[in-house]
């Protein structure tokens, strides 16, 4: 037991001031992201919507993630990574106010293919911060602080979202709204002209040598290995769009137990997440946790089908969240390492624009195929898609 409590001490032990306050920052905003988890719930209950045209909307989400993270990564290496992320989050604000105005499938649609550019011009933004402000030999561990937070306020995001949607769809919006205001001037007052950690010479002539600022578009083997993120994520994305529906259509679940489970799924990672991270930065490769990482979610999947109690969307949901700790931090650390100085905006953008891509495909073929087939063959399916990214993601990193 000592020995465990040592663990997950140390886990935390070396990580910078601003990397804590990074991971205030999203905490909070996290914390008000109610709008995505039950986007499809408003759409089918609210709205009236089938699940086709969730799936519809859902995809302009996504077509606008992939805008937002090019564009993000590019205004990053010209203009500076607070800028980016200020104004990304002072330009949702009314973004989220507007949105229950629009309630057609066309303008809903764009309104929210708009929303999405402005929100994911955030993400390249904010991983070059914590890329910048973390010390070398813990940015494995800063970028896992970084989802900790985010996952510590998506445990209590849809919770809070399932309350407020009980009483009306419309306070999701408003609360997302509040909690980006929130989270933008904690993220102005702390990060305002404030320096990141400075490199040694010698560590930065060794990065610029071995990637020579050359655009992430060429480099192959990062292009591949961005591929399988975005495969990867457009199967773990399930959770935010075809697994809520899941819940409800097939166990009957209300608002309130959807986002239970969803709230359950984001304390498992604020639980373990720093602790397995360090321990499989000691013991692992990127190869090894990032591709066990992608079977245990395979395996999660592959549990949906079995027809057992409410227990079994818990422990599928336990595994889920166990495969995102070993798989997403390393694949942003990937990016990182794989950068220099002058393209970490260009990489971590084409990091972004992986899981943005995501964001098309998964609502879009995961409510066809539910919507034709039937859930169960949409996970299956998604089983043995993620087998075969696990044994990509061994191949192509341990060659990288």
């Amino acid at each position: 037991m000592k020995t465990f409590l040592r663990l997950y001490i140390d886990s935390y032990q070396g990580l910078s001031r601003p990397a804590w306050l990074l991971a205030l920052v999203m905490l909070v905003n996290r914390t008000g992201a109610m709008v995505l988890p039950f986007l499809g719930l408003y759409m089918t209950q609210a709205l009236g919507f089938s699940i086709r045209e969730v799936g519809v909307v859902l995809a302009c989400f996504g077509l606008g993630a992939i805008t937002g993270s090019w564009l993000g990564g590019w205004l990053t290496d010209r203009f500076g990574n607070f800028w980016v992320q200020a104004l990304s989050l002072l330009a949702a604000i009314p973004l989220f106010l507007l949105l229950p105005l629009f309630t057609s499938i066309h303008t809903l649609a764009v309104a929210i293919y708009v929303l999405s550019v402005v929100t994911e011009s955030f993400r390249p933004a904010n991983s070059v911060s914590v890329a910048r402000y973390a010390r070398p030999e813990n940015i494995t561990r800063a970028f896992s602080l970084n989802r900790m937070a985010i996952n510590l306020g998506f445990s209590v995001g849809p919770a809070l979202g399932g309350f407020l949607a009980s009483i009306s769809y419309h306070w999701i919006f408003y609360g997302n709204a509040i909690g980006t205001f929130v989270a933008a001037m904690i993220f102005m007052l702390f990060f305002y002209r404030r320096k990141g950690m400075v490199r040694t010479k010698s560590a930065d002539r060794t990065t610029e040598v071995t990637s020579t600022s050359r655009s992430p578009y060429r480099d192959w083997p990062f292009v591949l290995f961005s591929f399988l993120c975005c495969g990867y994520a457009i199967c773990f994305f399930q959770l935010l769009n075809t697994l809520p529906l899941f819940y409800q259509k097939v166990h009957a679940l209300d608002e309130q137990q959807v986002g239970l489970i969803l709230g359950f799924s984001g304390l498992v990672v604020v639980i373990f997440e720093m602790l397995l991270v360090h321990m499989a930065e000691r013991r692992l490769t990127y190869a090894v946790s990032i591709a066990l990482g992608t079977f245990l979610s395979a395996l999660s999947f592959a549990m949906l089908p079995i027809p057992t109690g409410y227990w079994i969307l818990y422990a599928s949901i336990f595994l889920l969240s166990i495969s995102e700790i070993l798989a997403m931090p390393f694949m942003a650390s990937v990016a990182v390492q794989r950068a220099s100085r002058q393209n970490q905006g260009a990489y971590m953008g084409l990091n972004a624009l992986a899981f943005s891509t995501a964001h098309v495909f998964s609502p879009f073929l995961g409510t066809r195929i539910a919507d034709q087939f039937g859930f169960n063959t949409l996970w299956v399916g998604t089983t043995i898609a993620l087998i075969g990214i696990s044994i990509g993601f061994h191949l192509v990193v341990k060659k990288m």
